[in-house]
């Protein structure tokens, strides 16, 4: 379960966030190119926007279930 605590400044403000346990294998990347980016310089995941479609909303889900160490947390309007 990704740690808020531990969440990548990088990511947007926002429910969605990718934490420090990211060993950069680009999934979320794929499965929503809209809201997740790899940092340049090392290679972690963060949310570059927040989901605001249905169509997001399900893409960033599919990303949060699809990450195979869970380094993305959804924590609703949690900061």
């Amino acid at each position: 379960m990704a740690d808020l605590s531990q969440k990548w400044k990088e990511n947007k403000a926002g429910k969605i966030f990718v934490d420090q346990s990211c060993i950069a294998c680009d999934a979320c990347v794929l499965s929503a190119p809209k809201n997740f980016a790899m940092h340049e310089d090392d290679g972690h995941a963060y949310v570059i926007k927040q989901p605001e479609t249905p169509e997001e909303e399900a893409a960033c889900k599919e990303a949060l279930e699809g990450c195979p160490v869970e380094a993305i947390g959804d924590f609703g309007d949690k900061e």
